[in-house]
Order: C-alpha cells, then structure tokens, then sequence
C-alpha cells in the first residue's frame, strides 16, 4: 500500500541509508543482505539531474518506462515486470518491508527491468524529466480516512499536474482503491483537471479489474472481508 511522506523521517536520495524508516517486522538476514547489497545497484539517484531520456537508468534498450507508486509486496510491479520485458519500471515504496519483498522477488526472478525510489513519490515526479513516462500506478493506497488527514491524501490537485507534466501524451493513470471515499475524492480531482480523461464507457469498466491485472496480496485480502474495489483509468490528453 502506498505511504506519503513522513517528515521525521530522512529523505532517500540514491543510495542514502534506508535504515531507519518506516518498516513493520523486523528483517530476515537474508532481506537485509538485500537492503545492502542489491538495492544500491538498482535505487535511482534524485539527487542528481535527471538523463533526458528516463530509459537511460536501465541497462538494457527499452521502449518506455513506467512508475508504480506505493507497490507494497511488489506482486503487481514484479508481473507486470515479466509480462512487459521491453518496458522499464520505476517502483516506489518508502517501507523498508516492502523493499525487502521486492528485491528477493527481483533476486529470484533475475528481473532487469526494474528500479526502485525508497522515498516519496512527489519528489520522484518532480525529479523525472517531462513526458518521459507512459503509464503510473495507484494501487491500494493509504486512504488516510480521517478528515484532519486527507491533505495527507497521495491524490491532490498538485500531484495530478505533477503526474499530468510526466505522463506522455495518451499516457494512463491507474488507480485501485477498496475505500468508496478515496474513490470519489480521485475521481473529484482527476475530472476537475483538464489533462486527464476518465476512460470509462460502462459500469463494468470501473467494477472490474482491466486485463491481465495482478491482485495484489491486499487487493486478495479486501475482497476475502466483503470489500469491493474500483477500477479507474485516465487519460493524458494534450
């Protein structure tokens, strides 16, 4: 699940310490390996410009990149990594736990096409070059259901321009959320925005997930306690 930023904890820039933020159970010997050795070789590095072109973090030639904020276990990122070998994903996740999950998969899988930002995604957007993605992920995240705490909220009017400046033309926002509130408040913000389109024709294309789509261990966890989620999609027009 996605997290926004937390003020008392530093910052991640590149290959910063990353212990110390926010995490749950306590790391196995062999995630903390990874934590030290793996994640180095695969963080992105905000603290330095941006290359023109954002395949250029990767390896290997790709076609395109695409960011997946908040991607918790990492099921989702890690599939669609697999199924889409010639696209470069950016997965963003500041949970010490969460990185863990996805680097034994990225180990496991020998996976090349991924990069991680152990930090907050706002300052990924703004640190990513104009146009340079082609699609950004929303996958159940925090719905911070307190009124007092909805500015915390990933979805707000200026990370809709944010992720508007980045997206390529025709580039899509994908948002999974189980929480009806959060729901209405994303689609609140995304109509009111001139630069995305909602892509929905009939009832079914927000009732039920697009294709190929990965339920995540969450996603699995909310349908087996009765709650129902919804599926948006929006269009960069312009």
């Amino acid at each position: 699940m996605t997290r926004p930023s937390n003020p008392d904890r530093e910052h991640a820039h590149g290959q910063g310490s990353f212990f110390g933020r926010r995490k749950g159970h306590k790391l196995r010997s062999h995630q903390t390996d990874l934590i030290a050795n793996l994640l180095p070789r695969l963080a992105l590095d905000i603290g330095t410009p941006a290359p023109e072109n954002l395949t250029e973090v990767f390896e290997a030639p790709l076609e395109g990149v695409r960011l997946e904020i908040g991607f918790g276990g990492g099921e989702h990122l890690i599939a669609e990594a697999l199924a889409f070998p010639n696209t470069g994903f950016i997965g963003c996740e500041p949970y010490v736990n969460g990185m863990a999950k996805v680097l034994a998969q990225i180990e496991a899988h020998n996976v090349g096409n991924v990069r991680l930002f152990a930090g907050d995604a706002a300052e990924l957007l703004a640190w990513a070059p104009a146009r340079s993605l082609s699609r950004i992920d929303l996958i159940h995240p925090d719905p911070w259901p307190k009124r007092r705490h909805w500015k915390r909220r990933f979805v707000q009017d200026a990370t809709v321009a944010a992720m508007a400046r980045v997206l390529k033309e025709s580039g899509e926002f994908r948002f999974v959320c189980d929480i009806d509130d959060y729901v209405a408040w994303t689609l609140a913000h995304l109509l009111r925005s001139r630069d995305f389109a909602w892509l929905a024709e009939r009832a079914d294309d927000w009732r039920l997930p697009w294709p190929g789509y990965t339920m995540t261990r969450y996603g699995k966890k909310a349908a087996r306690e009765g709650r129902v989620a919804t599926y948006l999609r929006f269009r960069r027009t312009g």
